[in-house]
Parts: C-alpha cells; structure tokens; sequence
C-alpha cells in the first residue's frame, strides 16, 4: 500500500499525461488475452509438427505463415510494401572438419572441444598452447603468445572477446574455458553437434576470419596441461607456471545460403501515427538435437510469441471497433535470435519506420514458466523487466504505474544491470533496439532447467501467470501509444556496450 501511494504522489508530473485512473476501454481489451488462447496457439507454435523452429528449416517458415495469418485476420497490415515478410538472406558457416591434438592426445569435435572461432585453412599447423591465466591484459603482459595458441581461463568471460584480445598480442588463436560445470559445457557440445548436422553456424556474410578458437571444460585445460584443475585454477595469477604442450590443428569450412524472414504487422495510429512503438519477440528456437529430439522452445520463445499474437489481437479488436491508438505499433515476431540477435539487427539496420520515430520496444522473451529463483517461493506471481531504466527517466516509472493499477505483478528488476553476471541485457532483441537509444524493456520470467532442451514443452507452462504478464505488457503498450507526450529519451545512457 505504501508503495502505490509513493509512486503515485512521486510520479503526478510524469503521469499528468498519460491515464490517472484504471481505464475500461484498456480492461475491455486486455481481457480479450485469454489463457486458453494462448494455449491454443502454443500448442500449434511448440508442436512436433513444426521440429524446433530453426532459422530458415521448414517448421520456422510454417511459424511464419501462422503469425502472419493471425495478424491479418485482425486487420494489422503488411508494411513491407503491403507484405507482412521482411525477408533477408544469412550465411550458414559449417566446419566440416576441424581437428584439434594437444601433445599426443587428439581431441573429439563437440565432445572434447568446440570450436567457436572461424577459419579455413587448407593445411594442419602446429603451435605451442600456453597458459595465459584469465586472458587479461596484465596476464598476457607476463607470457609470450606470438604465434602460439592462447588456453584462457576465461570463467564469467565472454568468448569474443578473449579471442580478439589474444589475437591483439600476437597469438594465433586460442583454447578458452569459460565455465567450470562439465554438465553446462556437455549441453553445449550437444547443442554445437546439433548445429553442425543441420547446416552450421549462421550469421551475415562477411570475410573468412583466421581466428581459430576453441572451448573447452575446465577439467578438459586440466587435462591438457597435465596438471589438477586446483593447480591450474591457482596458475591463474602466475601463468608461467604452467609448461606449455604442443599441438597441431585443422580447421575447413563450408558455406551455404539460407533466406529466412521477420513477420511484421502494423497498425496505424491516429494523430501520431508517424511516432511508433515496437512489441517484439522472437519466434525460432534451436535446431533437432543430433539424436532427433526436438527442442520445442514452448518458453523459449512460443511463450513470447503468442503473447505477441494475444497482444495484437487485443489492439486490432480495438481498431475494428474504431478504437485506434495515438501512436502507431508495429509487432515484430523476429527470426534468428538464437543466432545471434540477428533478425532483431536486421530490422534496425533495415528499419521499415525511421528509428527517430521509434519511441520505444517492448521486448518479450520467455514468459511462461516459473523459474529456478522462484520455484520454492510461496510468491510466484513475478516477472522480470529489464532495461527499463537504461535510456529513459519515465519509462520504468509508467510500467510501475501500469502495474500496481492493473496486475500487481512483483516487478523484478534484479537483472537491470549492464554489469548483470548473467548479461541478460545484452542476450535478447530489445538490445539492438538500446543500441539505437530507443528506450526498451525486456520482459522475462528467467531461466530453468529445461531451457534448451526437449524437456521445454506446453504442459510445464503457467498459462494464468502467463496471462497475466501479457495483460501487463498490453497495458504498457496501450498507455505509451495513447500519453500526449512520449517518453524522454534522457536516462543514464548507459547501455553497457559490449
């Protein structure tokens, strides 16, 4: 009770321009997302039938045909010179074949190791792996690494930039480590086995880079090494310590094409119809696991995408009873996520609608289950949001307001952090938007322990939970379109680049 009142008193000249009190018409709306609707379309989105929704395979274009049904059935247009398809080409990169021996013990692709650099070489080469500690650049200061391959301990670390740091002080690649947890680095050689046998790697064309980079467990270094995993934790601060072993690597690589597509419908404002607002999420999920298992992605992120669908019907039944909002809004069901962020980048550097008059994203990106944080609480009713208060003084302020008028959700804002442990501001769409000072928040229940994996299906999700985290996002978005003013675009800056 405390808090509605402070927030209320605190925020009257933030909210003079938007609704004061609950508004009916927004409550006749939101209450046309229903669980069981998104239930049905769930069922359908994270079903056998459709294996994964895997960028450019067949069950991601089937997806694609289902949204794009559903927002003309509720009259949103296509905006892509009257199509609903932004359509665009990315590059599947492969590795047929990459070998890795350290000493005399030749290593397993996607067992032993991974390979998550990029190259081509037509011959094998020989190097001498030294340890480096965590990579940093005092750590580097202490080791020679000209023309040898760099072994990081790089636990916490991101990949990308260990490698380019490496290669900066003269190595010709790197073997890196950046978690402890066998069972975590054995998911991801699945996951890695399951990219290789359906095509590769994607992302957008570009030159082949020499960077051969390889990942490794903890206990894998160790190994290599011929020293404890204690040892070589320790060794961390004194990498010297640890004798260098030699080895010989080949790396080849193979490239195909694959056309894939966002699905966008739009619905036209009224009297500021050029400003618009952008509720996303992403609507592939991960290629059949190298067994044949699917990885269903019914939280992630069937549960994002037919919240979007729910959300567009609610606004499109509005227009129909002649209802329109202010503001424009465009819904967005993004391709290639999982690789990389890379149907939201296409879109920013392709906009259909100038960015400048972007007001904001609302971003959804796994919102249907109950995570390991919450699991044991006797209060599950939560949802996180994140990077609300990033680029704007009000836009955390009116999801605030939206929330203790009509949803009472406990609003987590543990991951509203740039220096989040986790990273999760950077690890979702709405980050490309940030990248362009378009004030976003990212809309997530966290993580469990069937993400990525088969065991993510219809049955595990919440759906009344669900709903109502929807509900708020409708209203969110029903407020930002219709206030007088939108929202500044004058926070702390701080994106947290990467």
């Amino acid at each position: 009770m405390k808090k509605r009142f402070w927030l209320i008193g605190a925020l009257a000249f933030v909210l003079a321009s938007g609704t004061q009190a609950q508004d009916a018409t927004a409550i006749k709306y939101a209450s046309t997302i229903t669980a069981s609707e998104l239930e049905t379309h769930l069922r359908y989105i994270a079903s056998e039938e459709l294996k994964g929704r895997d960028t450019g395979a067949e069950g991601q274009k089937m997806a694609a045909t289902y949204i794009k049904e559903h927002f003309q059935k509720y009259g949103l247009k296509g905006p892509v010179n009257g199509d609903y398809y932004q359509v665009f080409e990315l590059v599947s990169n492969s590795y047929p074949e990459v070998q890795l021996q350290v000493d005399k013990s030749k290593l397993q692709a996607n067992k032993d190791f991974i390979f998550v650099g990029d190259a081509d070489m037509k011959k094998s080469q020989k190097a001498d792996v030294v340890f480096v500690g965590d990579g940093s650049k005092e750590s580097l200061a202490k080791v020679n690494v000209k023309g040898k391959l760099a072994a990081v301990w790089a636990i916490g670390g991101r990949t990308q930039n260990v490698v380019r740091d490496v290669m900066e002080a003269g190595a010709i690649g790197a073997i890196i480590t950046t978690m402890e947890d066998q069972a975590a680095f054995d998911r991801l050689a699945s996951r890695y086995a399951s990219m290789g046998s359906s095509g590769g790697r994607l992302g957008f064309e570009r030159p082949t880079q020499q960077e051969p980079a390889f990942m490794v467990s903890a206990t894998q270094m160790a190994k290599m090494f011929n020293v404890s995993l204690d040892d070589l934790k320790a060794a961390t601060s004194n990498p010297n310590i640890v004798k260098p072993v030699s080895s010989s690597f080949q790396v080849k690589k193979q490239k195909r094409i694959v056309s894939t597509e966002n699905v966008l419908g739009y619905l036209e404002g009224t009297d500021k119809k050029e400003e618009v607002l952008v509720i996303s999420a992403h609507y592939d999920h991960v290629a059949p696991n190298a067994d044949g298992s699917v990885n269903y992605g019914a939280d992630d992120n069937g549960s994002g995408t037919v919240a979007l669908m729910e959300i567009a019907e609610a606004f499109g039944m509005a227009a129909k009873d002649g209802i329109r909002p202010s503001r424009s809004v465009l819904f967005v069901a993004l391709t290639a996520e999982e690789k990389g962020l890379l149907g939201s980048q296409y879109y920013v550097e392709n906009p259909i609608f100038p960015l400048e008059n972007t007001v904001n994203n609302l971003n959804i990106d796994m919102l249907g289950r109950i995570d390991n944080i919450y699991k044991d609480k006797e209060d599950t009713d939560y949802l996180y949001a994140i990077g609300s208060a990033m680029l704007s003084s009000h836009l955390k302020i009116i999801l605030d307001y939206n929330n203790i008028t009509y949803t009472n959700l406990n609003l987590d804002y543990r991951y509203d952090d740039p220096n989040d442990p986790n990273r999760f501001y950077f690890r979702s769409d709405h980050y490309n938007f940030a990248k362009y000072n378009i004030p976003s928040i990212f809309f997530f229940s966290g993580l469990h322990n069937d993400y990525h994996t088969p065991a993510d299906t219809v049955d595990k999700i919440e759906f009344p939970l669900m709903t109502t985290r929807a509900k708020l996002i409708f209203h969110l978005a029903w407020d930002l379109v219709n206030r007088a003013e939108r929202n500044p675009v004058d926070g702390s800056n701080n994106r947290g680049e990467r």
